[in-house]
């Protein structure tokens, strides 16, 4: 699935099924809540907390509800991700080009 089929796959399942997309304030609370599931899982996984009783390491389910609600977000402010992607790597690809080759931490 390419990400404008993303983008329009949401678009049809909020139609169809969520009556109407979540205000644009309400979907920035949803992904922040989204973003802090997905912070716990990986703080569990890779970092020294432990997983409480019935949880279970589900990253994937995690970043894609992240995916999901940035989807919803963009749609509703009319952002066509597929083109920001592509100016965020032409931006990243001018900038840090040799930046990161040359940086000695990363060595």
């Amino acid at each position: 699935m390419t990400i404008k089929e993303a983008q329009e796959a949401v678009d049809h399942w909020i139609k169809q099924y969520g009556v109407r997309y979540f205000s644009e304030l309400t979907n920035m609370a949803c992904l922040t809540e989204e973003v802090g599931e997905l912070a716990r899982v990986i703080a569990r996984t890779y970092g020294e907390q432990s997983f409480k009783a019935g949880e279970k390491p589900n990253l994937g389910e995690e970043m894609a509800d992240v995916l999901w609600v940035l989807i919803c977000l963009a749609n509703q402010t009319g952002i066509d991700l597929t083109e920001e992607l592509q100016k965020s790597f032409d931006k990243k690809t001018g900038r840090d080009k040799e930046r990161h080759k040359n940086n000695p931490k990363l060595s």
